[in-house]
């Protein structure tokens, strides 16, 4: 059992950190009140506790028991195999910005050789994102990252995904915030990508070995996202979507908070458009940054040059595929019947064409059979 006498101050956070009733700010109490020393919380007596706000009988307990709940040398072993590390906000590549929020983690475990040396971009949106709002993260991810920024998300479905593989093809860096211990995929199907981040980038999460993703890991995943970042970016959200929180929570946090606009009549860009309402900048284009972020000492964006629409071996349009593709250029989503109707052109023709988009890939069909440009 291990004893409060061998543990490194280290030790002794990666335990508070994993002890529910003491979060981030409790603890901060508890440093203030008890000295900046960890481990004199961790000898703390039932006595030495009474009258610090915040610290209820469930901390006072979590406190006193704290050896069977949790031993660090055995979790430092756990890492150890996962080939991960952690950080505390004493260390240099503890991110900076995150130092700063008023419930900044007490320890980050980390997979992944990245320091958080460059200045953070936080992209985030729908997990069930449009092609057109794929093709935007996408872009958005490579033209940061070309920019000198480091793009950070949470690893979700749709936006997140397409942010972190836009950054890595454009060489990285890009840095996953988990709402899971580290050695938890979510979603399964991010495997890969998990793996390609760590290799070139970091995966970070404050929550222990072994904890599962639930309704509170979540939101607690969001605020470091937000918080390690100078600006945060929707790029499609509805009005009920995660992505708000996390814009909830860079305003709160003193953040800069950006949102693409899209189609009026789709569902995903309504939290867009609320956010715009609400005082957020309307996001066109990466240079949109460089006003407000001109403070971030250092940074030296890179010039971002203009990105034409893919066209297998060059070849150009015909006047068929022209006149469909043009009735994409609002971003939402068309039918067949509905390209018929709008451009004149014959069943036939028109299916001839869709096919052509589609195999560029300039368009892709929806799971509803209904088309979307993909970028």
């Amino acid at each position: 059992m291990p004893s409060t006498a061998k543990l490194t101050e280290r030790q002794a956070l990666l335990v508070l950190n994993a002890l529910a009733p003491i979060g981030p700010i409790a603890l901060g109490r508890l440093r203030a009140a008890l000295g900046g020393d960890p481990r004199a919380i961790l000898n703390a007596v039932a006595g030495d506790l009474e009258g610090i706000d915040g610290i209820g009988p469930a901390a006072r307990r979590a406190l006193a028991g704290w050896r069977r709940l949790f031993d660090p040398e055995r979790e430092e072993a756990a890492l150890a195999r996962l080939g991960g590390d952690y950080l505390v906000a004493t260390d240099a590549a503890y991110p900076e910005l995150l130092r700063e929020i008023a419930d900044p983690p007490t320890v980050l475990y980390r997979s992944g050789p990245y320091a958080c040396d460059h200045p953070c971009v936080a992209v985030v949106g729908s997990r069930r994102a449009t092609h057109y709002g794929l093709g935007v993260a996408r872009r958005l991810g490579s033209e940061l990252v070309d920019a000198g920024f480091c793009v950070v998300s949470g690893l979700a479905r749709g936006i997140d995904t397409a942010a972190h593989e836009g950054a890595l093809a454009a060489g990285g860096p890009t840095v996953a915030v988990l709402g899971t211990g580290l050695d938890i995929v979510f979603p399964p199907e991010n495997g890969g990508l998990f793996r390609r981040i760590a290799e070139r980038g970091a995966v970070l999460t404050e929550f222990s070995i072994g904890r599962q993703g639930d309704r509170g890991t979540f939101p607690r995943r969001n605020r470091i996202v937000s918080g390690m970042a100078a600006a945060v970016i929707v790029v499609e959200s509805d009005v009920d979507g995660g992505a708000m929180i996390t814009a909830r929570l860079a305003g709160e946090q003193g953040r800069t908070v950006f949102a693409v606009p899209g189609r009026i009549d789709q569902p995903t860009s309504s939290g867009c458009h609320q956010l715009i309402r609400d005082g957020a900048t309307l996001f066109t284009r990466v240079e949109d940054l460089f006003t407000d972020l001109a403070y971030l000492d250092g940074l030296r964006p890179a010039p971002i040059a203009e990105k034409a629409a893919p066209i297998t071996g060059g070849a150009a349009l015909s006047p068929d595929e022209a006149v469909v593709l043009d009735r994409f250029s609002g971003g939402g989503a068309l039918t067949a019947d509905e390209l018929a109707a709008a451009t004149g052109i014959s069943a036939g023709r028109l299916s001839a064409a869709l096919m052509a988009l589609e195999l560029r890939p300039l368009i892709a069909r929806r799971l509803d059979g209904a088309f979307e440009q993909t970028s």
